[in-house]
């Protein structure tokens, strides 16, 4: 999985890193960020680097598959290794995102976490979060990430009603998302997170009271809700262009984020970051808060961006 610097410079075969970025990183949290882009469908909104096939193919054939993806990402965190060197500190975040990491099986997230474990150390206090379709896991599929290192899970719910989740593409069924949240505490998660959006066509201000309650019964700890965007060569982008569903309006996305604050301070959540509540502060996220502080990660995997001590790269399609 080739690599770009913001300049246009190819990061070297290697994966060197110039001396000033390591300087000092014993001082700085170390995240580890983790890419699976499958998906069994792409929701109409979604422009990420995720791929519908159960196989990535390049001009040679066959790339990665889901049944050897794990391997294939593993070699990445043994490569940040050999970059990283005699690096000393334990791994404080990894966060598992998509795509739909949960279309691997339990047992090869569990690897991959491994793989980090046992080239970095995770510290006593790491926080170990996964994304997951809804759709995609059940009991057992859970309990066996509790038992192999995740603490933290985000399911994507997006809308309690069906005809929002209808334009979203989403293939979920209202509900189990809130399932979900019931399952995974059964688990043994200690952090869960419902993940949200609002403004979308055709959404109304009681569809999305509608979905803030809905996700604040089922008892997540964290809620992360989002303002619909329209990316151009997404499948909605060609809908409005069409006329078939009107363009998001940036008032009413700002009426619902009001709405949101007050439903979710009414409910004892606290506003961390502009899209982001925590029912404590043990319960924010982080992983993006150490994003946020300008901290170092490893991003492994199709798209995964990395920061090094003020030195960026991303892996490129």
């Amino acid at each position: 999985m080739p690599s770009a610097l913001p300049d246009g410079e190819p990061v070297p075969d290697d994966g060197a890193l110039p001396a000033h970025a390591l300087a000092g990183a014993v001082d700085r949290p170390l995240g580890f960020y983790l890419h699976v882009p499958y998906c069994a469908t792409r929701c109409g909104y979604c422009d990420f680097n995720t791929y519908t096939a159960t196989e990535l193919r390049g001009t040679g054939g066959v790339l990665a598959s889901r049944d050897n993806y794990a391997e294939t990402l593993i070699d990445e965190v043994r490569l940040a290794r050999k970059v990283l060197g005699d690096d000393p500190r334990p791994v404080r975040t990894v966060f598992v995102g998509g795509g739909t990491p949960t279309l691997l099986a339990a047992g090869d997230l569990v690897r991959m976490l491994g793989a980090i474990r046992d080239e970095f150390g995770l510290a006593d206090d790491a926080e170990v979060t996964t994304e997951a379709n809804p759709e995609s896991v059940d009991p057992a599929y859970l309990e066996v990430l509790r038992e192999g290192g995740f603490n933290r899970i985000s399911f994507g719910m997006q809308s309690a009603r069906q005809h929002v989740l209808r334009v979203l593409d989403r293939t979920h069924t209202p509900g189990r998302p809130e399932a979900c949240v019931a399952e995974a505490r059964a688990a043994g998660f200690e952090h869960v997170n419902l993940d949200l959006i609002y403004g979308t066509p055709g959404e109304s201000d009681d569809d999305w009271r509608a979905s803030l309650d809905a996700a604040i019964g089922a008892g997540p700890d964290h809620v992360s809700a989002y303002a619909l965007i329209v990316e151009e060569g997404t499948q909605l982008a060609r809908r409005i262009r069409r006329g078939e569903v009107p363009m998001t309006d940036d008032d009413v996305h700002a009426d619902r984020y009001l709405i949101a604050e007050e439903a979710l301070s009414a409910a004892g959540f606290s506003w961390y970051e502009v899209s982001n509540w925590a029912a404590s502060v043990a319960g924010r996220c982080l992983h993006n808060e150490l994003y946020w502080r300008g901290a170092d990660w490893w991003g492994a995997g199709p798209g995964a961006h990395s920061h090094v001590g003020g030195v960026r790269w991303w892996n490129v399609k």
